[in-house]
């Protein structure tokens, strides 16, 4: 049996945020049937002290700091007709442990995560090639330029469409091309992709985010709403801002003492300028976010931009919160009668004040969503779509650690 390397945009680990939760869940699950050689990039420093962790995963592991910045991106991608996308994780010491682990192990499958990792697949590999998009990125700068005003919306619409080309040519080359919703899956191939493509959805661990396990919980007076997520990723900052500068406003026409939490690490310059607005407060990183969670009146998701299923839902319904989402938020998540859909300004504001006015609605919302995260969203129950496409089905459980 063949050996599978991974490559991942980042290190997948700590599962703390949406795309490394995903990326470790995979990790874990091609893990138990193969030897898995790890190529990662890491942002930070403490992103490169993640080997202990990843070895009961990881034949071997190989982590690449990242050290080029947009500004220098953007620069290479102009002078080599690339996608920023790509330049931005282009690397030697990337490719030179990717070359040296196809040289030096019997690799069968590459498994692919996150578009921006498909530059290093070498033209003559001719075992299996597995991509996980995630999300359409190419769709994601498209969207962005919509908005955008003068060079930034030319940028834009460049980055989009060579990036949209790039994820073309590299499904039509994968066995196959996996994305996080079916919405996701049918918006690239209305964009003209080929090739076998597959929703494969994110999961929940339903044994951590249960409202009955032990953590440390958070005291706070009055109605909270919560917003969790990295507070640098642009959708998200968006998000908080329209919550705190349009919805809670209206919010507190009726209930005036409900404060919204802003809680997730790095927060952007514009997230942390709310924390001056009534009501409002910015958390920051948190190292448990269920005692936030657990504390809600109401979570909130009202995202003007999402792609695929958002881990900030599932992890607000598994621990029993009722849930308030944009249609954006709410794509791809089974939501019929466990969790409150949205759209607009006033809208939104009247379901959170619904939910905190009645907490008896809102805490019978809250277990239905969480027997529907048990029953759909169980990590084992999404991934289990995998073990045909990495030839699994027949294989027995191996250790992938040397």
């Amino acid at each position: 049996m063949g050996d599978v390397l991974f490559l991942a945009h980042r290190v997948p680990y700590p599962p703390d945020r949406g795309d490394k939760i995903r990326s470790f869940h995979l990790l874990k699950h091609i893990a138990r049937h193969a030897r898995v050689h790890l190529v990662a990039f890491a942002d930070d420093e403490a992103d490169c002290g993640h080997h202990g962790a990843l070895a009961p995963f990881t034949a071997t592991r190989t982590i690449v700091r990242r050290r080029i910045g947009k500004g220098r991106a953007m620069l290479a991608a102009l002078a080599s007709g690339k996608p920023a996308s790509l330049t931005a994780f282009a690397s030697r010491a990337a490719s030179e442990a990717i070359a040296s682990i196809l040289a030096g192990h019997d690799i069968e499958t590459i498994f692919v995560f996150s578009g921006q990792m498909a530059q290093y697949l070498p033209e003559d590999f001719a075992g299996r090639i597995v991509m996980d998009f995630v999300d359409m990125d190419s769709a994601k700068f498209a969207a962005y330029a919509d908005d955008a005003h003068g060079p930034m919306r030319w940028l834009l619409r460049r980055e989009a469409r060579l990036l949209g080309t790039f994820e073309r040519d590299v499904a039509a080359r994968a066995d196959a091309s996996l994305f996080v919703s079916a919405a996701e899956a049918a918006l690239f191939r209305a964009s003209g992709a080929g090739g076998n493509i597959l929703a494969v959805e994110n999961g929940i661990d339903t044994a951590h985010f249960d409202p009955a396990a032990a953590f440390k919980p958070v005291e706070e007076t009055g109605p909270l709403i919560v917003f969790t997520g990295q507070m640098d990723y642009r959708p998200n900052v968006d998000a908080v801002d329209r919550f705190a500068r349009r919805i809670l406003p209206l919010v507190h026409e009726s209930i005036p003492q409900a404060r919204f939490a802003i809680v997730g690490r790095k927060p952007d310059p514009r997230v942390r300028s709310l924390a001056a607005l009534p009501g409002v407060l910015v958390i920051g990183e948190v190292p448990d976010v269920r005692g936030w969670l657990a504390a809600t009146a109401v979570a909130v998701a009202p995202l003007g931009l999402a792609r695929g299923i958002q881990n900030k839902v599932l992890e607000a319904m598994a621990m029993a919160r009722p849930v308030v989402a944009s249609p954006a938020a709410a794509e791809g998540i089974d939501h019929a009668g466990t969790i409150r859909v949205a759209d607009g300004t006033p809208a939104f504001a009247a379901a959170v004040i619904e939910l905190i006015r009645d907490p008896v609605d809102a805490a019978a919302l809250g277990r239905r969503a969480r027997a529907q995260t048990i029953e759909r969203y169980g990590w084992d129950a999404r991934l289990a779509a995998l073990d045909p496409l990495l030839g699994f089905s027949d294989r027995p459980t191996t250790r992938s650690a040397a």
